[in-house]
């Protein structure tokens, strides 16, 4: 019995060390929480669900908040409901603060530059910028685009004014309104189409409209895997209309001075992440069918990021 109380006395020394030691690691991680945002297409969560993987694996303890649109995002890091997320330089300069300048919006320097000063005014940073431009664009299936002879967007336009009835165009709801938008690219190019050949719905669903020829014109975006593998022509943005979208993490600025570390945490996917890296990565999870989570984190280890 004196053996057995002495192990018991042994063990519970050394259970409570391990506690005691414990404490201060665990509260330490606890300290590192963070809330990443995204929006509600695959692009935003495989940026979003990179981010995580990434800070978690320096440490942190991350909480995922994706799956909205541009203004609710915005608001939520405004108001401290999130810490960062991946904005695109021309939807900060157009939309959130309603810019016009062509020689601005199409300069993804200058772009860029504009955005980060004027948002550090309202306590918001932007890191290092990604090489990739995931700019909108008008798509077509390339056998309607060689028959119809519709090539660039002035060619659409010229067709819609001609035969008004002729095209079903698909694009979100978002897309319709927002200032580098369709109505807003309908003035550019000088063309009206009525409002019953207008077609609403998710981003993800436009792509496969057009594939099985519910519409005839679809809103896509460039980095999309999509294009290539269901044989769609983008139509070329001849009059420059749509601005630059390079994105970049947005930090919070009491986020970043507590944790200064985020910047480097997230620099190593600017040098690697270009136009064709998201395009494939897209693809693996739209056409191929991966989980985000697992594409995201394939990608990281490939790079030799993990």
């Amino acid at each position: 019995m004196k053996m057995t109380i002495k192990k018991w006395a042994l063990v519970s020394v050394f259970l409570l060390a391990i506690i005691l030691i414990a404490i201060p690691v665990n509260k330490m991680r606890g300290d590192k929480k963070i809330i990443i945002g995204g929006k509600n297409f695959t692009e935003q969560y495989l940026l979003a669900e990179m981010a995580k993987t990434l800070m978690e694996n320096n440490g942190f303890i991350v909480e995922l908040k994706t799956g909205v649109g541009s203004t609710i995002i915005r608001q939520s890091l405004l108001i401290d409901q999130i810490d960062l997320y991946y904005e695109y330089t021309g939807t900060a300069y157009t939309v959130y603060y309603n810019q016009s300048d062509l020689n601005v919006m199409t300069n993804r320097n200058m772009c860029y530059e504009w955005v980060k000063e004027a948002d550090a005014e309202n306590g918001l940073i932007w890191l290092e910028r990604l090489p990739f431009n995931n700019s909108y664009t008008l798509m077509m299936r390339k056998e309607d685009a060689e028959k119809l002879g519709i090539f660039t967007i002035s060619d659409l336009s010229r067709h819609i004014n001609k035969y008004p009835e002729n095209l079903l165009i698909g694009i979100n709801a978002e897309f319709w309104e927002r200032p580098d938008g369709f109505k807003a690219l309908m003035k550019h190019y000088n063309f009206k189409i009525p409002y019953n050949r207008i077609i609403k719905m998710e981003s993800g669903l436009a792509y496969k409209a057009l594939r099985e020829g519910q519409v005839s014109v679809s809103m896509g975006f460039e980095t999309d895997g999509r294009i290539d593998a269901f044989n769609f022509t983008n139509l070329e943005d001849d009059k420059s209309f749509f601005p630059v979208y390079n994105p970049a993490p947005v930090v919070r600025k009491n986020t970043l001075d507590r944790y200064p570390e985020i910047r480097e945490i997230l620099k190593p996917i600017v040098e690697y992440l270009t136009t064709r890296e998201m395009q494939k990565l897209n693809a693996e999870v739209d056409i191929q069918h991966k989980q985000i989570e697992d594409a995201a984190v394939k990608w990281l280890k490939n790079k030799d990021l993990l």
